[in-house]
C-alpha cells in the first residue's frame, strides 16, 4: 500500500496526510515501505545473477561466512587468567594462558576469569584507599560492623576480606554474584566467632585469634557453596565500643587503669616486706646454726681433750696427776694475790716476818698487770 497514494492514509484525514498528520506545507514525508523492499530485491539480483554462477557464488558465500565463523573462535587467555570453555552452555575444558580456540557463539562460549588476583571485600567500611592499612579513614556502615559479643556488649568491628578464585569452574557455574556472596557469608562468620568472645579479649589480645578462627569458618562456608573462592587472609581494621559510648568506655578503662596501678603498688609493697622478713627469719636462723655449730665443736673438742688426758692418765698415772694438779692450781690461784715465803728446810718454825701486806697489794693493784708466774716445784712451800 502506497501511503502516498491512498486517499487519507491508514490513519484517516484526507488530503495527503501521513501517519503524523498534517498534509504538505513543506513537512517531511515517511518513508515508502514498498519502494525500500523492491529496491534491496534489486540489489539482490545484481549481486546473485540468475544461472549455474549464481548458485557458486551463494556456496563461495556460505563458505566464507563459515570461515568468518570460525575465525572468531579465536580467544587470548592472559598470564593471570585461566580460559573456561563452554559447549551447548556445558563445561568442556579449562586453557591456559595464550592463545586458544573454540567454537564460536551460539555453539560455544568462553570465560577468562583472573584466578591470580587478590580481590578485597569490606565489611562495616567503604573507602578507596589501601584497605590493607589499618586506620584508613572512610565511610562507616554501622549496621555491617556493630555485633554482640559473648558478654552481651555491643562492639564496633570493622575488616577486610581477601580472596582469590581457586576452581574457575565452580566459580562460574555455582556463584552469580561472588562479591555479594562472600560479603554476606563473612559478615555471618564473624558474627558467629564474635558471639562466642568476650569484649575485652575480643578488643585486646584475641584479635589474631579472630581473625584465624573467622577465616576458617568463612572457607567452610564457601566450600559448602561449591563456590571455587578461597580466602587468603581476614585484615581487622578496627575493633572498638560504639563512637557513642567511646567516652564512657575510656573512662571506664581510665579506671581500671588506676586499679591495676594501685593493685601493683600494693603487691609490690607487700613483696618488700615479705623479702625483708624472709631475709630477717634467714639471717636469725643462720646466727642459731652457727651458734648450735660452734658448741657442738666446743663440746667436741672438750670431749677429745678429756679423751686424750685420760688415755695418758692410763698410761702415766703419776706424772698424769701431777701435771693436772700443777695446771688447776695456776689457773685458780693465778689471778689472786697472794705472799709466797719460803722457810729453809731446817725441820723447826721459822719466824714470820712482819711484811706490809696491804701496801703492797695497793702497788700490785697499780702496778702493770704482767703473766703469772709459774708454780713452784719446791714441795716445803708455804702460804
Amino acid at each position: 500500500m502506497n501511503w502516498n497514494t491512498q486517499r487519507g492514509g491508514p490513519w484517516g484525514g484526507g488530503g495527503g496526510q501521513g501517519p503524523w498528520g498534517g498534509g504538505g506545507g513543506g513537512r517531511p514525508k515517511p518513508p515508502d515501505i514498498e519502494d525500500l523492499l523492491r529496491r534491496s530485491q534489486d540489489r539482490v539480483r545484481k549481486f546473485l545473477p540468475s544461472g549455474g554462477g549464481g548458485a557458486k557464488r551463494i556456496a563461495i558465500l556460505v563458505v566464507a561466512a563459515i570461515i568468518v565463523w570460525f575465525a572468531t573462535g579465536f580467544y587470548r587467555v592472559d598470564p593471570d587468567e585461566l580460559g573456561v570453555e563452554l559447549l551447548f552452555g556445558k563445561f568442556n575444558e579449562r586453557t591456559a594462558p595464550g592463545l586458544n580456540w573454540n567454537f564460536p557463539a551460539p555453539i560455544g562460549q568462553v570465560f577468562t576469569p583472573k584466578v591470580t588476583r587478590i580481590n578485597a571485600v569490606q565489611i562495616g567500611l567503604r573507602t578507596t584507599a589501601d584497605v590493607r592499612v589499618r586506620g584508613v579513614a572512610g565511610r562507616a556502615v554501622p549496621e555491617e560492623s556493630q555485633m554482640l559479643t559473648g558478654d552481651e556488649n555491643i562492639i564496633d568491628i570493622r575488616f577486610v576480606v581477601f580472596w582469590l578464585i581457586k576452581d574457575a569452574q565452580e566459580f562460574i557455574f555455582n556463584i552469580r554474584n561472588p562479591e555479594a556472596t562472600v560479603k554476606a557469608a563473612s559478615e555471618a562468620a564473624m558474627r558467629e566467632v564474635v558471639g562466642k568472645t568476650n569484649f575485652e579479649f575480643a578488643r585486646t589480645q584475641g584479635r589474631t585469634q579472630i581473625q584465624l578462627e573467622v577465616r576458617n569458618l568463612l572457607q567452610q562456608i564457601l566450600d559448602s557453596y561449591n563456590s571455587g573462592i578461597e580466602v587468603t587472609d581476614i585484615n581487622l581494621q578496627q575493633v572498638e565500643p560504639p563512637g557513642n559510648v567511646l567516652d564512657a568506655f575510656r573512662d571506664v578503662q581510665a579506671a581500671r587503669a588506676d586499679k591495676e596501678r594501685i593493685i601493683n603498688e600494693a603487691t609490690a609493697y607487700l613483696n618488700e616486706v615479705v623479702q625483708q622478713a624472709e631475709g630477717e627469719a634467714a639471717r636469725i636462723g643462720n646466727e642459731a646454726e652457727a651458734y648450735k655449730q660452734e658448741k657442738i665443736a666446743l663440746a667436741t673438742g672438750e670431749t677429745q681433750r678429756f679423751l686424750s688426758v685420760l688415755e695418758q692418765y692410763k698410761n702415766e698415772k703419776d706424772v698424769t696427776r701431777r701435771r693436772i694438779y700443777l695446771e688447776t692450781m695456776r689457773t685458780v690461784m693465778g689471778g689472786m694475790d697472794k705472799v709466797l715465803i719460803d722457810t729453809p728446810n731446817t725441820g723447826g718454825q721459822g719466824v714470820v716476818p712482819y711484811l706490809p701486806l696491804p701496801e703492797l697489794r695497793n702497788n700490785r693493784k697499780s702496778a702493770p698487770v704482767s703473766a703469772p708466774a709459774p708454780a713452784p716445784t719446791t714441795a716445803g712451800t708455804k702460804r
